[in-house]
């Protein structure tokens, strides 16, 4: 599922220790969460909030990963469905509270 791979996502950019890595790490975590589950999107979009990554070593901070999906539903031939749909799913994980963080 889309949140699936959103939560596989946030994990792992919650373990990352700069901002820029969490989102490059995220992003292909996300992509490949859908791979691996058989889910064929027309597009993927992967936004990640890295912003408390600068709060202070001691301060609780999250990340969060939103993911978005195109799907092409144009080989179903249903008269009034639309021929590609968009499923979004977005998941936070905890930053180590005492992990040093850039």
């Amino acid at each position: 599922s889309v949140e699936t791979a959103a939560a596989d996502a946030a994990r792992t950019a919650s373990i990352e220790r700069t901002a820029i890595s969490a989102r490059s790490k995220a992003t292909s975590t996300a992509t490949t969460s859908l791979s691996n589950q058989g889910i064929d999107c027309l597009d993927i979009d992967v936004t990640v909030d890295t912003s408390q990554f600068s709060r202070p070593v001691g301060e609780t901070a999250t990340v969060s990963v939103t993911v978005q999906c195109r799907l092409d539903l144009s080989d179903l031939s249903v008269p009034g469905v639309p021929g590609s749909r968009l499923i979004k799913a977005t998941q936070s994980s905890p930053i180590d509270t005492w992990r040093e963080r850039e």
